[in-house]
């Protein structure tokens, strides 16, 4: 069976993808913060393993991945976790540039050059988990956008770079999604919140799997998801 590491599979995307790549048997690796927040995915996800690396923390996953065992096999990285912090560009501080490029960007940049070297033996697959705001940015968004328009120049060097190695990169671009995310930005948006009027996860967890699937001889490149609502 293929092996997957997942970030974010607390809530949202990377709990749908979670929850249907275990159903259909295959391993999955899934990183947390801390091994407090390993013990609560273990729980959610029974039957994956897990791995602990601060994403807020890029300096330090290299080191705390020589801390712990590795999986032996990896044929995909699925960065799924994502942070936003809304403000306008005359309001918000380095320090919160710094919390959501770490965890948007530098991190997942990080997680795939310790990773490259077992998905290029299996010829695996990197899905970039990105948001529309990877491709246009608005008013309060510059942060995140910046953080997510980077992803975007990321998966698309790699997939340059790796094409001759066998490794797929795709980047997934969702509209809004019914998550904790999308409840936190209706909280800083000053707007009340109603779950059904985006996307169900479990959709954007679909053409994950999709781009997953897909025979060898093609790549799905980028994909965008938009409410269908």
């Amino acid at each position: 069976m293929p092996t997957h590491l997942i970030t974010g599979a607390g809530s949202g995307i990377g709990a749908a993808v979670a929850r249907r790549l275990l159903e259909r048997g295959d391993e999955l690796v899934l990183l947390a913060r801390d091994a407090g927040r390993a013990k609560e995915l273990a729980a959610l996800h029974p039957g994956a393993r897990t791995l602990v690396g601060d994403l807020g923390n890029p300096d330090r996953l290299s080191w705390a991945f020589g801390q712990q065992p590795m999986p032996e096999r990896l044929d995909s990285l699925l960065h799924i976790a994502g942070v936003v912090e809304l403000g306008t560009v005359g309001d918000l501080t380095p320090k919160a540039w710094h919390f959501q490029l770490n965890a948007n960007l530098v991190s997942p940049a990080e997680l795939t050059r310790l990773l490259l070297p077992q998905l290029r033996v299996t010829q695996g697959h990197v899905v970039f988990v990105n948001s529309g705001a990877g491709l246009a940015a608005h008013a309060e968004w510059g942060a995140y956008a910046a953080s997510k328009h980077g992803l975007k120049a990321l998966a698309d060097s790699l997939r340059h770079e790796e094409h001759g190695n066998g490794v797929r990169v795709t980047s997934v671009y969702p509209g809004r999604t019914a998550s904790p995310m999308q409840a936190k930005v209706h909280q800083q948006e000053g707007k009340e919140y109603d779950a059904a009027r985006w996307i169900d996860p479990e959709s954007v967890a679909t053409t994950i799997l999709l781009a997953l699937d897909l025979p060898r001889d093609a790549e799905i490149n980028d994909l965008t998801v938009r409410p269908g609502r």
